[in-house]
């Protein structure tokens, strides 16, 4: 992992990782977070997946229920996902042990004896909380040798506002560990750099910004406000809607960017999360929708052509990063175009001595603030 000039979450980290030093890789656990695509899982076959460097095995039963295992038999390790799936139970492929897909507890065990007194039932396979919404699986990760909370939260849903609608999906993944994925997801100076285009902006467009934000639970907002005059996206809504344009951004702990923008009765959602897969691989996941009904057999090829270039230009980007990365440089943070990052950073410090001490999270943000930058 990178050095970062925040010397308090340093702190924090390297206190957490000599206490745990077989479960800490900078990761947030006891979180959603996305595993796969809906689509990914048909019928009665296992998929695979890995978050948080954990393998998982999923499915979804015969009822439609979603499940998710640790991706490995607790008798000799072998991953489950080799094995057999009925639409109830998995079975591994090494020894025929069974396990009910939605608890985990075993079923059989197929070379006991009848003098064997071993309580099948009390066996478990690495099971998580899992649940299925807006063309995803997700999947709660709590934390190694902990027990998921009797209260799961719910997990995260992308906020639409109208029963008709459009969604679209994308990805990509980006060799770099998750903390450098998110500061990157939410830095507002690249822009003209990294996504340099006739329809965006360029570097004769930059000019200085004024932005307000507000802390909110476990992470901060960008005040409602008219986007920047040089991106043609915004221009484009406006112009269907024929009102003002308003946008309002959200940064939620532990990796989600929620953008949601307002134009008369015209709306658009959008959700970017940066979930770690190694700690040296995270994956973005991009999930927009809107409810530019008449224009949708326009404006969705439109869309997603803006946004597969944009997240590739993004990815090229991080890759280029990842070379100088290894090589551990020393790296600074300024403000206040990296303000966002150092109060990622702080809330994710706050948040793991919180949990190790029991005492209220301190948010970072004492209240509003405004900030300025050119981009």
């Amino acid at each position: 992992m990178t050095k970062t000039v925040q010397s308090a979450p340093q702190i924090a980290t390297s206190t957490l990782r000599e206490a745990l030093p077989n479960q800490d890789a900078g990761f947030l656990w006891d979180f959603w977070y996305p595993a796969l695509r809906s689509s990914e899982i048909k019928g009665q076959k296992l998929a695979k997946a890995v978050l948080l460097e954990v393998p998982l095995v999923l499915g979804r039963t015969l009822e439609g229920r979603t499940f998710a295992m640790r991706d490995a038999c607790p008798h000799r390790g072998i991953p489950l996902s080799y094995g057999r799936f009925d639409g109830q139970a998995v079975e591994c492929s090494y020894h025929g042990w069974k396990f009910d897909a939605c608890t985990g507890r075993c079923l059989e065990i197929p070379s006991l004896a009848s003098q064997d007194k071993l309580r099948v039932d009390r066996i478990f396979a690495g099971h998580y909380p899992c649940t299925e919404h807006d063309g995803y699986i997700w999947v709660y990760m709590t934390a190694p040798g902990s027990r998921a909370p009797e209260n799961v939260p719910e997990a995260p849903r992308l906020p639409v506002f109208s029963e008709k609608y459009k969604i679209t999906r994308l990805s990509c993944e980006l060799p770099s560990h998750v903390d450098q994925g998110i500061i990157g997801l939410m830095d507002p100076a690249h822009g003209p750099f990294v996504h340099q285009s006739w329809y965006w902006r360029s570097r004769r467009s930059i000019h200085e910004k004024e932005k307000r934000f507000e802390p909110i639970p476990n992470g901060f907002r960008m005040s409602r406000h008219e986007p920047s005059s040089n991106s043609a996206p915004y221009k484009l809504l406006r112009y269907f809607s024929g009102e003002a344009t308003t946008t309002m951004i959200d940064f939620v702990l532990p990796n989600m960017r929620l953008e949601e923008i307002r134009s008369g009765h015209l709306w658009f959602s959008s959700r970017a999360t940066v979930t770690p897969v190694r700690r040296d691989l995270c994956r973005i996941d991009f999930v927009a929708a809107w409810n530019l009904v008449r224009w949708m057999p326009l404006v969705v090829p439109v869309f997603r052509s803006f946004a597969e270039k944009f997240l590739r230009q993004d990815q090229e980007t991080m890759i280029k990063q990842a070379e100088g990365l290894k090589y551990n440089p020393h790296l600074m943070l300024i403000d206040d175009a990296d303000r966002p990052a150092k109060w990622y950073f702080a809330l994710k410090a706050n948040l793991l001595e919180s949990r190790a001490t029991g005492a209220p999270m301190v948010h970072p943000m004492p209240g509003p603030v405004t900030l300025h930058w050119r981009s």
